[in-house]
């Protein structure tokens, strides 16, 4: 069972060997980067890769540990038994399966995802040590103990928003993805966009690399976004001229898919307005 590029995900060589040593090891792969770099994608491109399924857990501000076990409907049951219904006498249909529990039951083995950890408490991962590391966890309710039937793939992500404990990091193998450099991106962009013209692609890649590279930018433009800026210039029929052609003020053609807040794009119009002073 080995991880490789898709037709639809360029994998660099150190991110397919983070891959397969996590999946080898049997441990999560911690996967930090800058957002819009593919950690997300990565997880379903690896279900694709090794023909698994993939379950999505979604992790946000309020999510508990516990969601990802189990949820136990009270406030339902207690309604039921006031109304009389003769389900409140199984609590089993008060017990709201998590996305742990549905990998843990899965006939076949899946890759789990639990995407953007750091957006939750900073205990949540410590919650999770035990159900990670035996692979099992026990329903009070119903006092049955849940059992993974295989060991699921599992890919964690993070924006790196917040440090995660060491207790927690101790047991994952982690990887960075690392912006990609020039060749890499390009390789990414002939994915997406095959016909892309070889001039319009070396004018747009030229100057995408001189807008993450301007000194003091609070957001760099990410993956994501370039391949969104190249989708509006070729829906727009541009021309490599017409990125290199400066209006008024000097900012990149279409510059809302790149620049992201008003602080880099007041950056961008002072620096314009600089190198007018200067001629």
């Amino acid at each position: 069972m080995k991880f490789e590029s898709t037709r639809s995900y360029v994998a660099p060589a150190d991110l397919i060997v983070a891959v397969n040593a996590a999946v080898t090891l049997e441990r999560p792969l911690l996967v930090k980067g800058e957002p819009g770099t593919g950690k997300t994608e990565l997880a379903r491109q690896v279900a694709q890769s090794l023909g698994l399924e993939m379950v999505e857990w979604n992790v946000k501000s309020t999510t508990k540990a516990q969601q990802g076990l189990y949820e136990y409907d009270a406030v339902s049951r207690l309604r039921d038994s006031q109304l009389g219904d003769p389900r409140v006498n199984d609590v089993k249909n008060y017990i709201r399966k998590g996305k742990l529990w549905q990998a843990f039951e899965a006939d076949q083995k899946v890759v789990l995802l639990i995407d953007e950890i750091d957006k939750a408490d900073i205990e949540f991962p410590n919650d999770l040590l035990q159900e990670l590391d035996r692979m099992e966890f026990h329903v009070y309710e119903t006092g049955e103990t849940i059992r993974a039937r295989h060991r699921p793939v599992i890919i964690i992500t993070s924006n790196n928003e917040k440090e995660l404990p060491d207790a927690f990091l101790r047991r994952c193998f982690f990887h960075y993805i690392k912006f990609p450099d020039a060749q890499t991106l390009r390789a990414i962009i002939n994915v997406h966009f095959p016909d892309l013209k070889e001039a319009l692609l070396a004018t747009a890649l030229t100057q995408f690399f001189e807008i993450r590279e301007t000194p003091g930018l609070k957001k760099k433009p990410s993956t994501s976004e370039v391949l969104d800026w190249l989708k509006l210039l070729v829906a727009e029929d541009l021309q490599p001229e017409d990125l290199t052609r400066k209006g008024a003020d000097l900012l990149p053609k279409l510059h809302g898919a790149l620049l992201k807040n008003e602080q880099d794009v007041h950056l961008f119009e002072r620096l314009a307005f600089m190198a007018r002073r200067e001629r």
